[in-house]
């Protein structure tokens, strides 16, 4: 098993628990893979990152019927959970790992985040912003782009919509 496997798997964990909740099962973790020697950093801060590399530093799940709150998304909570355990609003060096393509909301979070690559289980062809509508992910007239990486571990992802809203049907 691959890491982009390793860490969807993480993700899908996250969207159990969505599920668990009632709420659509949407889960996200973030890894941070450290900054390449590219980047513009303060030495200190690389150092005082270090340890964080190769970890999971955030994680969410879907939690808008909970929260009652349109921005509990999976993929706004894990990026808040990663910013406050790196001590920045800058994600660079990280990987988003989410097991639906992310929406216009969320696309425009990773983006302003600045995290380097994001990585989808299934594609959302109704209101994802990472292809299927639009790629707000990838448009070069945004200061910031990310790589990104789809179809990871899709038809699990994918099982766990279906099992969720054929239930909600029945």
């Amino acid at each position: 098993m691959n890491n982009d496997e390793k860490y969807m798997r993480e993700a899908i964990k996250q969207a159990k628990k969505a599920a668990k909740n009632g709420e659509v099962p949407i889960g996200c973790v973030i890894v941070y893979n450290g900054l390449s020697s590219g980047r513009v950093a303060v030495q200190e801060i690389k150092e005082r990152m270090k340890e964080f590399e190769g970890l999971i530093v955030g994680r969410g799940y879907n939690r808008r019927n909970t929260d009652k709150c349109t921005l509990s998304h999976a993929e706004i909570t894990a990026i808040k959970k990663a910013s406050k355990k790196l001590g920045d609003w800058r994600l660079e060096g990280c990987t988003m790992y989410v097991t639906l393509e992310p929406c216009q909301m969320c696309a425009g979070a990773i983006i302003q985040s600045r995290i380097d690559r994001v990585v989808i289980g299934a594609m959302n062809p109704k209101a994802g912003c990472a292809g299927s509508i639009l790629n707000l992910l990838q448009m070069k007239e945004f200061n910031h782009r990310c790589e990104m990486e789809k179809g990871v571990l899709e038809e699990e992802c994918s099982a766990l919509l279906k099992v969720f809203f054929s239930g909600l049907r029945s």
